[in-house]
């Protein structure tokens, strides 16, 4: 079993999805309380994918995040770098285009889609402004990017209460349903180390987006940055 450090190399980053890739879906429903559902319904409507649309589904894991992309008749690229969940996606969704891909090396054209989103994959990255800067690259002029990603609890006694939830509850639960326990208590890590809201929007701003905002979720706990690529 594998389990990644907060300096995030790939290779571990990698396998350690692998590790979990089986159960990865049914494990976030269980630990997120069943929010994770409601969390993609909120992306899928900021992303708002039109029919013949290309758009890109970065860390997509299962292809579970892409499949309502595809339902509004856009051309949608799940894309991930760990090959585990690329296999089981394949299984599960055979018809979607699964692409091995590392966010700071995107395996696309210049201005190859309309929208890029990625959810809760970025924090894993470990360049984040070259994720960003490689997110706004394979994007066309006038395209837009919206980024799911867990963040900070903008009620402070509610911070308190879910922090010690991500420290403490989150191991055992994730030892019952989870096929590789220890991946979780380094995401638990990884979201307590993730910058807040206003960081995150400045670090899109640096990359180049404009109209950059963002919508707090479940009290903060997620995030949705939306930004767009300056028409040319």
């Amino acid at each position: 079993m594998t389990r990644a450090s907060l300096d995030k190399q790939p290779h571990e980053v990698a396998s350690m999805f692998d590790d979990v890739a089986e159960r990865y879906d049914l494990t976030n429903d269980v630990l997120s309380l069943g929010q994770a559902r409601l969390w993609r319904k909120a992306v899928d409507k900021a992303v708002g994918a039109r029919p013949a649309e290309r758009v890109l589904d970065l860390a997509a894991g299962t292809g579970t995040s892409s499949v309502p992309f595809a339902r509004t008749g856009a051309y949608v690229v799940p894309c991930d770098f760990s090959i585990g969940m690329l296999r089981e996606g394949k299984k599960r969704q055979p018809w979607l285009p699964f692409t091995a891909g590392d966010a700071t090396k995107l395996p696309f054209a210049d201005d190859s889609f309309d929208a890029v989103t990625i959810s809760f994959g970025l924090r894993n990255v470990q360049d984040t402004d070259a994720a960003l800067a490689e997110l706004y690259r394979v994007t066309k002029p006038g395209g837009r990017v919206v980024i799911c990603e867990f963040s900070q609890p903008t009620w402070a006694p509610f911070r308190t209460v879910y922090t010690e939830y991500l420290m403490r509850a989150l191991p055992p639960v994730a030892t019952a349903v989870s096929s590789n326990p220890d991946a979780y208590v380094y995401l638990a890590d990884s979201i307590r180390a993730w910058p807040d809201q206003p960081a995150l929007a400045a670090l899109l701003q640096k990359a180049g987006w404009q109209k950059v905002a963002w919508r707090n979720l479940t009290g903060g706990i997620v995030a949705l940055h939306r930004g767009t690529k300056p028409a040319a």
